[in-house]
């Protein structure tokens, strides 16, 4: 049974009794992995099961994964915006340049474990980003979990090591974070990633743990880098989204369902799946016998410091659009500490 550590909900019979004999509202839930993905087991359908459960039958989903409803990655954030699918779960960084705020969490050594980062983000989202979801209502925002290295048959230890290798990027930030370190970033989504590492495109990926059995990037590469200590070198953004438009259209009690199923609770108990998928893709790198490492602390400093830049130059742009980069930063930061320092 899933909990969101929420008692907002005591299965609003009465109010959704009013409307039982109503043709449920079918919500088209859209993404871009395969059906065996984590997030689809773990995450959507899971979550799709628990709003049919609490709104009596009245909400049910029908998904779409592998983006079947058409277009890209890229795409999703309009797709639901414009009301092509009803939710979906995607990622900022597909869009460059579109979510300059909540971007913030993808500094580099900024975030620490999954569920306190995902706590933060959703608060600091809905202090500072509302504009950058206009037209969507966020059901949870959080990050994926550390972004390591993953190699293809190269091992990487010092910053020299990386100098010139072809790097795949999460994102805007993660482009620029492997520039930092030497490497050469190349952007993609994910599921371009594994067809690149197999024909040697590429040298290596930046992606979380979770990411390898779905794509079986864990079998396309030999090394994983780790770095010392709890903070991330980078994460990704990931949101889950409805149409406002949507959910505007829903009885009083299909939005206390809807609510009750988002919100900080919420991104923190799908930051827990993701933890979870986290753990699973890396016992199958290691029970394939690769080489799982880290490197040491001291080096870890090293590369915090040549990408001290990139927070700087971030810094730099949001404050030329008029806002505080630097106190946005500090704010993200104590966030994420005094989210942690409750674990």
């Amino acid at each position: 049974m899933i909990s969101y550590k929420t008692s907002a909900l005591a299965v609003c019979l009465l109010a959704l009794g009013a409307s039982a004999t109503a043709a449920p509202v079918v919500l088209k839930v859209a993404h871009q992995l395969p059906p065996a993905s984590a997030a689809h087991t773990t995450f959507i359908v899971p979550w799709c099961e628990k709003i049919e459960a609490e709104s009596q039958g009245e909400l049910k989903c029908q998904i779409y994964p592998a983006l079947q409803l058409g277009g890209t990655s890229a795409q999703l954030f309009n797709q639901v915006r414009d009301g092509v699918a009803d939710i979906v779960w995607t990622l900022p960084g597909y869009t460059p340049g579109r979510f300059p705020v909540s971007e913030v969490f993808e500094l580099p050594f900024l975030t620490t474990a999954h569920e306190p980062s995902a706590r933060a983000i959703w608060d600091f989202v809905e202090k500072h980003a509302g504009k950058e979801f206009q037209g969507v209502k966020p059901l949870a925002v959080w990050v994926n979990g550390a972004n390591q290295l993953h190699m293809r048959d190269k091992k990487v230890e010092t910053l020299e090591d990386l100098r010139g290798l072809k790097i795949r990027a999460p994102s805007r930030l993660g482009n620029k974070i492997l520039a930092a370190l030497g490497a050469t970033p190349v952007g993609m989504p994910v599921p371009q990633m594994a067809e690149s590492l197999s024909k040697g495109v590429i040298d290596g990926a930046l992606v979380p743990w979770e990411v390898l059995p779905a794509t079986k990037a864990h079998e396309l590469t030999r090394y994983s880098v780790e770095t010392a200590g709890n903070s991330a070198m980078t994460t990704a953004t990931m949101i889950y989204v409805m149409n406002q438009r949507k959910y505007d259209s829903l009885t009083p009690g299909q939005k206390q369902v809807i609510d009750a199923n988002s919100g900080r609770e919420m991104s923190a108990w799908v930051a827990a799946r993701f933890q979870a998928a986290d753990a699973v893709g890396r016992e199958l790198a290691i029970a394939r016998g690769n080489e799982v490492y880290a490197i040491s602390a001291a080096q870890t400093d090293i590369w915090k410091m040549a990408t001290e830049p990139v927070t700087k130059e971030w810094i730099q742009e949001v404050s030329a659009k008029g806002m505080d980069g630097a106190a946005l930063v500090q704010e993200a930061r104590e966030l994420v500490q005094h989210y942690t320092g409750q674990q």
